[in-house]
């Protein structure tokens, strides 16, 4: 039954694009992902409350170069680049995007877009790109009189 699931997992890979986060954790899924061949970057967004935090955490994950600019356009620059830089494809876990942010809300929606953009690109060029945002509410509030855990702080 597992090796049934397993090659489910692997046909929603194959096709690329947009993966339900609730259809694998991420362990199962870089798992089969890896047993393709593919590339697995996992972003941890959690601590991330602005757009630049953000693209900062999927820079890290993805090892983008120095220059990266640090907008939407790089981004897909970036993505495309590494997807071409790979055999087979990457798949790209956003873990804990605090889309309910206000702040970050209407900037998920774009990484979303950017995502598709880049799974378009893969089937084009022959690759495959897979990506899975695990949407997260927004940030609990700030304590009175505690600062907040800078950002890349225990990185």
């Amino acid at each position: 039954m597992a090796n049934s699931g397993q090659s489910a997992l692997q046909r929603q890979l194959q096709r690329g694009g947009a993966l339900d986060p609730t259809s694998a954790d991420s362990a199962g899924l870089a798992d089969a992902a890896r047993g393709m061949g593919a590339a697995v970057f996992v972003a941890d967004c959690d601590r991330a409350r602005s757009r630049s935090a953000v693209l900062r955490a999927i820079a890290k994950a993805v090892d983008f170069p120095m220059y990266f600019g640090g907008n939407f356009d790089a981004l897909y620059d970036c993505l495309c680049d590494t997807l071409l830089d790979q055999k087979v494809g990457v798949v790209l876990y956003l873990q804990k995007l605090h889309s309910g942010d206000p702040v970050l809300e209407e900037d998920a929606g774009r990484i979303e877009t950017v995502c598709g953009d880049a799974a378009e690109f893969a089937r084009e060029n022959g690759r495959l790109f897979a990506y899975v945002i695990e949407h997260a509410g927004a940030h609990p509030m700030a304590e009175p009189g505690v600062a907040a855990a800078p950002y890349g702080e225990g990185d």
